[in-house]
């Protein structure tokens, strides 16, 4: 399969998803026209066309779905896909998916995963087909060292929904909602400075960066040696942090997410 990342806003990403087989293609979280289409028009330059027969939202926030109605107009796009609860607030909606839902783009296999915390609607989609490495959106519950701030859930709600995700195949490429890696690396070195892991992804983040290159994808195995909301068990962050010993791992992930919000 072939994913293209596409930059939108400030620092938004959408994605093209493509089915090499039979060129058949979603796009993920549009925020904004412009860029999807441009970028659509660039695939199509290099690689033949391709037809776009699905949105995928991860949630109904307006920097992910602001482009819903342009994109779905321009392209002649019918299928619309969003959690249920989000009904009325995904301009365009016209799929109420539920955990374990699963639907196909040409021969992708989408499955998708209800993670709410950021928002109650939250959804990730993991995407496979042999013999391809699988994939996942996951919005702005996970990004890449980090996770999103809780809006609509609770710390554990957030934690179940990153054990979810932290379950898949390690080798899972996780495409976020946002190019949020270095700053979230700095808190992860800040909490658990001991951590090599943190010291290579920094070093890996700022060589893509200076390239002009997205920082996406990592891999799920990845995420688990140095994104602290996944290692929310760690010795040195609780301690970097004054987290008891005690404490739950959905408590920590509250005071480790309450650090984050403040951090500079």
């Amino acid at each position: 399969m072939r994913v293209t990342p596409i930059a939108c806003l400030s620092d938004n990403y959408a994605y093209l998803l493509v089915c090499p087989e039979t060129k058949e293609a979603a796009i993920v979280d549009p925020s904004e026209p412009g860029p999807v289409l441009a970028a659509l028009e660039q695939h199509r330059g290099r690689n033949g066309d391709v037809k776009v027969v699905a949105i995928l939202d991860t949630h109904h926030h307006p920097d992910h779905v602001g482009g819903n109605e342009e994109v779905a107009k321009a392209l002649g796009i019918s299928r619309v896909y969003g959690h249920k609860s989000d009904k009325g607030r995904i301009p365009k909606q016209s799929e109420l998916l539920e955990e374990g839902a699963s639907f196909t783009i040409g021969s992708l296999l989408v499955r998708v995963l209800h993670i709410p915390g950021h928002t109650l609607g939250a959804v990730a989609y993991v995407v496979s087909r042999e013999p391809h490495v699988p994939v996942v959106f996951t919005g702005d519950t996970m990004f890449l060292g980090g996770c999103g701030r809780i809006f609509e859930g609770d710390p554990p709600m957030m934690h179940t929904s990153l054990q979810k995700l932290a379950k898949l195949d390690g080798r899972t490429q996780v495409y976020c909602g946002h190019e949020y890696t270095e700053s979230n690396l700095r808190f992860a070195a800040h909490v658990e400075p001991s951590n090599q892991a943190i010291v290579q992804a920094k070093a890996r983040a700022s060589e893509l960066r200076k390239a002009g290159k997205p920082t996406v994808p990592a891999t799920i195995a990845d995420e688990l040696t140095y994104n602290p909301f996944l290692r929310v068990t760690s010795p040195e962050i609780r301690k970097t942090l004054g987290i008891p010993e005690s404490a739950s791992p959905a408590d920590a992930l509250g005071a480790i997410r309450k650090a984050k919000d403040t951090f500079k």
